[in-house]
């Protein structure tokens, strides 16, 4: 089962003889025979497997990893499996391209059954020949018996993948995570369209029960498990690393041109080295740069008297990730108009963090941080005449804050950056904060260089903090509180971090 980019030929030779095939084939040490022991992540990931069991009864699931993507000819991007795939069995990072986790149907519930690409024999021509799997090329691959080893579940050849799926076709319901791999995907629908002869309304019938299927596994991450949690603590605790190493080097960022790439190759060091790599695209921008949202093309320079608003997160091998934004003084001080801005955003923040408990709805949080950032832009004469913080709040006729805080101010957080995204608005921005919960924090004000309607010391200044918070249950946890937020605490915290790198 193999996609058009898998398919594509390649210009490299390959071994041709019978000959040359038996010599590469001999002369190896043996391999070891040592079984990895029971990952920890293995228990967490069955009882993820048992509610997703216990929701679809009797049918037969499928969430493929996804395959590998072409980047430029024949060279791959990094793998990343699908966020359903690494959660229901707990292999993250760059772990198994083209396998398939199936939840194949039993009295009593489901069997977990990976099928997977194993480890190939070096007698056979992709131990040596095949760039792209192949162990010459990028490394052994885990055995079936030590997935199953590993992960506690049934593992399988890939190969085998086809006739399972086709199994009962016409007596089981069968549903796949449909965005996760098109060739699975493909092959399913033939497989579900001969068994019934379809038409095209049950071919659609078909789609809306995958999506049902990839939205419950979306939901099923919004209340963290206890592992989950200290994946997260672990993400945020690399990524104080990383800011830290970032403001060591602000003086060098602001000696060289484009600044911002020198602060993003300094943070992606620290979250190559200390995880995965980052979680999302590093935000590295330096003054004006700040008021774009979504500034990630980071060419500016860096310079003294500028804020840099850095928005980045280390990613774990588990593919959590962390999601922090500070808002730094290049020169280690803020001009009084910046702290102004940056008081009056964290004024919001505090009252976001403070609304994140369980009982409150989840659209709460940003309630109360937007009320904070309408009063002051009200009390800075910059709302329209006439118009109050009740004014701008109205969400028919008001509104007129968001010129200047256009986004909200929350998101759940796991081991996507966005996670959860498939949940509908009940089960999102209307639902009920609960404990085991993880979202961010992150109201900001951004008033653009050539915003003629704010005062002109506040031009060109983009200010958001943002932090990691835990329901609990009595409140939150604030899992980057060890990250200096207020504007007096941010300038000690460069003061020490300079004076620690220069000693």
């Amino acid at each position: 089962m193999t996609s058009e980019e898998q398919q594509k030929s390649e210009n490299r030779a390959r071994p041709t003889t019978d000959e040359f095939r038996a010599f590469v084939a001999r002369g190896w040490a043996p391999r070891t025979t040592v079984r990895p022991g029971r990952a920890v992540v293995a228990d967490f990931a069955a009882r993820r497997r048992a509610a997703v069991s216990e929701r679809f009864p009797g049918q037969r699931l499928l969430v493929p990893a996804g395959g590998l993507k072409v980047r430029s000819n024949d060279t791959d991007y990094a793998f990343r499996p699908h966020s359903a795939f690494a959660h229901l069995t707990g292999l993250g990072s760059d772990r198994e391209p083209d396998a398939v986790l199936v939840l194949e149907p039993v009295d009593g519930g489901h069997e977990a059954i990976l099928y997977l690409r194993p480890l190939a024999g070096r007698e056979t021509d992709e131990f040596f020949a095949d760039a792209r799997y192949g162990e010459f090329w990028v490394g052994a691959r885990p055995t079936l018996e030590d997935l199953e080893a590993e992960l506690g579940v049934t593992a399988r050849h890939v190969a085998e993948l086809e006739d399972a799926v086709a199994k009962d076709a016409g007596t089981v319901v069968i549903r796949v995570v449909r965005d996760a791999d098109p060739a699975v995907t493909a092959y399913v629908d033939g497989v579900r369209s001969d068994a019934a002869s379809t038409d095209a309304a049950s071919d659609e019938g078909a789609a809306e029960a995958d999506e049902e299927l990839a939205a419950f596994l979306s939901t099923l991450r919004l209340v963290k498990d206890e592992w989950e949690v200290e994946q997260l603590r672990a993400a945020v605790a690399a990524t104080r690393e990383g800011f830290e190493a970032v403001i060591a080097s602000l003086p060098e960022a602001v000696r060289r041109r484009r600044g911002e790439r020198w602060v993003e190759g300094v943070f992606g060091l620290y979250a190559r080295h200390r995880g995965n790599g980052v979680g999302y695209d590093s935000i590295c921008a330096s003054g004006d740069h700040a008021n774009t949202l979504h500034w990630i093309k980071n060419t500016g320079d860096v310079r003294d008297g500028d804020l840099l608003l850095l928005d980045a997160g280390v990613e774990m091998e588990s593919l959590f990730t962390a999601d922090i934004t500070r808002t730094l003084p290049v020169s280690g001080t803020f001009t009084d108009a910046q702290r102004r801005i940056y008081d009056a955003v964290y004024a919001a923040q505090q009252a976001g963090i403070a609304a994140a408990r369980p009982g409150n709805r989840f659209s709460d949080v940003h309630a109360a941080a937007i009320r904070v950032i309408a009063q002051h832009l009200h009390d800075w004469g910059l709302l329209p005449e006439g118009v109050d913080v009740e004014g701008t709040l109205d969400p028919e006729h008001g509104q007129y804050h968001r010129r200047w805080m256009v986004h909200g101010t929350s998101h759940h957080l796991g081991i996507d950056v966005h996670d959860c995204a498939l949940a509908t608005r009940e089960q999102y921005l209307d639902a009920e904060l609960r404990p085991g919960m993880v979202l961010t924090v992150e109201p900001g004000l951004y008033f653009k260089a050539d915003d003629e309607l704010v005062p002109a010391e506040l031009r060109g200044h983009g200010v958001r903090i943002e932090d990691d918070v835990l329901i609990t249950e009595s409140g939150c946890e604030n899992l980057s509180a060890a990250m200096p937020r207020t504007s007096a605490d941010v300038e000690r915290w460069v003061a020490q971090v300079w004076a620690r790198s220069a000693g």
